[in-house]
């Protein structure tokens, strides 16, 4: 794996249990689009975790960003292939683009975004045996190992959490 990554502070080799690999992604993206649901009401301000600030579209670009790059390292090692480095700017970089109000277009799309790469997940891990999921070609973690350590990406929903929504009709 690429040390490059942006993953949250102590991450290490991922711990897995009994769970379904891809199980646990979908519950992730559950997770994340439930406490989404609630940002339309979010008011602008960045929310300060560690030493980054999040905001609803960084949140949301974040998740999808851990699942396309994890997704392309499982790709290129089942191909054989060095997996590419990445040169995301990951959480560090909080741009223009996060820093936008959070409509309900907007969550529309990340409903629609992270639902189909769950799914995308789904179908690719349960395509793999038992066996290739723990012993994965190519240096990094097992693929179910991937699995579980994306499982942890909540970690940026959880950094601006569920958002008091007030009645319009006051």
């Amino acid at each position: 794996m690429d040390s490059s990554l942006d993953e949250p502070a102590g991450c290490d080799v991922p711990a897995t249990d009994e769970r379904d690999p891809a199980e646990v992604v979908a519950a992730m993206v559950r997770h994340t689009l439930d406490l989404a649901d609630t940002w339309t009401a979010w008011d602008g301000r960045p929310a300060p975790v560690d030493d980054r600030v999040y905001t609803p579209h960084k949140a949301i670009r974040r998740v999808a960003d851990h699942l396309v790059d994890h997704l392309a390292e499982i790709e290129a090692r089942l191909a054989g292939e060095d997996p590419q480095p990445d040169h995301w700017h990951a959480s560090e970089t909080t741009t223009a683009a996060d820093l936008a109000p959070f409509t309900q277009d907007d969550l529309d799309e990340a409903h629609s975004r992270l639902t189909r790469l769950a799914r995308i997940w789904s179908n690719r891990l349960s395509a793999l045996t038992p066996d290739q999921l723990d012993r994965s070609p190519g240096p990094g973690w097992t693929f179910r190992q991937l699995a579980f350590h994306l499982g942890g990406s909540t970690y940026y929903a959880d950094a601006l959490g569920a958002l008091p929504v007030t009645d319009p009709a006051g």
